[in-house]
């Protein structure tokens, strides 16, 4: 089993790739974006509370964000191939949280993606992904609140990771494909 974080900042390709991992591994994939934008969609009382915060570039509380993945991690059952935790954690009370759910079950993060990519190249993607994909969050106020939200609470989780000796930094610029083999050598060494 390995499961895995996929880590970088809005805009880095975490999606793109994580889709690749999961065609090519088998992998289950939790993207806390993708959960919390169909509770809104929904209009659940967790997507009235979450929309609240994403409007202001903010990060939603830890509790809830580690009761709703323990949730849907548990639905992939017990013996899955692992599952990849794509937007989260995001600050280090929450890698902490997710550590010990995960060792509640007898499981573990098996390694740290980073996808790096330059900030002016960050910003052209959201913009972009913003005028085809019609994402109201993905305007330029918004992106830079989110950016600077990444830089100051989530950032810090690199050293955290690099401190539990599995963190691995890749580099995010080049084909997608490029970049997928980058993955691929990781994930096939762990």
């Amino acid at each position: 089993m390995k499961n895995i974080v996929i880590f970088g900042a809005p805009g880095a390709g975490k999606g793109t790739q994580s889709d690749k991992m999961i065609e090519k591994y088998g992998f289950g994939h939790i993207s806390t974006g993708d959960v919390l934008r169909n509770e809104i969609k929904n209009g659940t009382e967790l997507g009235k509370t979450a929309k609240g915060y994403i409007d202001q570039g903010q990060l939603i509380p830890d509790e809830l964000m580690v009761n709703i993945l323990a949730s849907v991690y548990d639905s992939f059952g017990n013996e899955h191939k692992g599952v990849i935790f794509d937007g989260f954690p995001r600050t280090i009370p929450q890698a902490e949280a997710l550590k010990k759910m995960l060792a509640e079950r007898g499981h573990q993060i098996a390694a740290m993606i980073e996808l790096h990519v330059p900030e002016d190249e960050l910003m052209k993607r959201l913009l972009l992904r913003g005028q085809q994909c019609g994402r109201s969050d993905d305007n330029e106020e918004t992106i830079k609140k989110r950016l600077d939200v990444y830089h100051n609470q989530t950032s810090p989780l690199i050293d955290w990771y690099e401190g539990e000796g599995i963190h691995y930094h890749i580099e995010g610029l080049g084909s997608v494909d490029d970049i997928f083999g980058r993955i691929c050598e990781v994930i096939d060494k762990i």
